[in-house]
């Protein structure tokens, strides 16, 4: 009873650790394959299409670096923009396009322009001039933009070809410091071999906790055959013993039965007859050579 005890409290400490192990590793598979993936994709998006904004499933990853659209979205913020047709743009979206005033892959977060009406919330200063965001010129549609943060309207208007993607609403302030910083190669060396080191260390310990476990079981299982071995053997001797302690088969040492005279003896105190210088009490003596002799 008490080595079950004791087996009992060496294996719960056994099983709490490993259920602890086997509960971070799911939770770093979780975290960090996805971002993994999403990652790589990116990467292999950016190197095939340089002149698109890489995405995944139809969201990009936009990393802010200035404060025009201050308040809305801050500088180093990382917004999600979705792409959508630009026909289904409507004005006061917040929208993402190549910046149309240069011929590089630079890209811009900005309002399209909407007409403004009491209490619509929009500063003061917004579409001044009161102008529609959306206009159809030549066949053609085409986006009127300003920052929220920004006292006028962009001089160019946006092509439709230019657009990107509309913005979700998603805004999570300050990582997009922490996602520039991801695009250096030490990031990427970091962010990478980080996680697969996370993994593999986290997959040898796991190993190695299942083969002591092991080991342990297989010891107190070789450990209980010894015992028993050893009691079998016990109770062996024990009914050998007990075998031979039995009233049927004592043999005497140098006992003899009680009241017992071999055949050949003749009784304590008894004569033969004629034995000569032996006779019984009150015979003649036996004659001696001096003893006179009849003629």
């Amino acid at each position: 009873m008490k080595d079950d005890t004791k087996e009992k409290k060496t294996k719960e400490p056994a099983s709490v650790g490993h259920k602890i192990l086997t509960v971070v590793g799911i939770v770093l598979c979780i975290i960090l394959i996805p971002v993994l993936i999403v990652n790589v994709t990116l990467l292999i998006k950016g190197f095939v299409n340089k002149d698109e904004v890489p995405g995944f499933l139809g969201y990009s990853p936009l990393i802010v670096l200035t404060d025009s659209m201050e308040p809305t979205i801050k500088s180093g913020d990382l917004i999600v923009v979705k792409a959508i047709d630009a026909n289904d743009v409507k004005e006061g979206d917040v929208i993402s396009f190549f910046d149309p005033k240069s011929s590089g892959s630079a890209v811009v977060t900005h309002r399209v322009l909407i007409k403004r009406t009491e209490g619509d919330g929009l500063p003061v200063f917004f579409n001044i001039e009161n102008a529609p965001g959306i206009v159809e010129e030549d066949g053609k549609r085409v986006f009127y933009t300003q920052g929220d943060g920004n006292n006028t309207p962009d001089g160019v208007p946006v092509p439709a070809e230019k657009f990107v993607g509309v913005w979700t609403g998603t805004r999570l302030a300050g990582v997009g410091r922490f996602a520039l910083w991801m695009q250096s190669t030490t990031g990427l060396i970091v962010c990478i071999a980080v996680p697969i080191i996370l993994l593999v260390a986290y997959d040898i310990i796991r190993r190695r906790m299942y083969d002591k476990s092991q080991k342990k079981d297989t010891d107190d299982l070789l450990k209980e055959l010894e015992e028993l071995k050893k009691a079998q053997s016990a109770g062996a001797g024990a009914a050998q013993q007990a075998q031979q302690a039995s009233p049927g088969n004592v043999q005497p040492g140098n006992a003899k039965p009680e009241n017992t005279q071999p055949a050949n003896t003749a009784p304590v105190n008894s004569m033969p007859e004629n034995v000569p210088g032996a006779g019984a009490p009150g015979a003649d003596a036996p004659q001696t050579d001096n003893a006179p002799t009849a003629d």
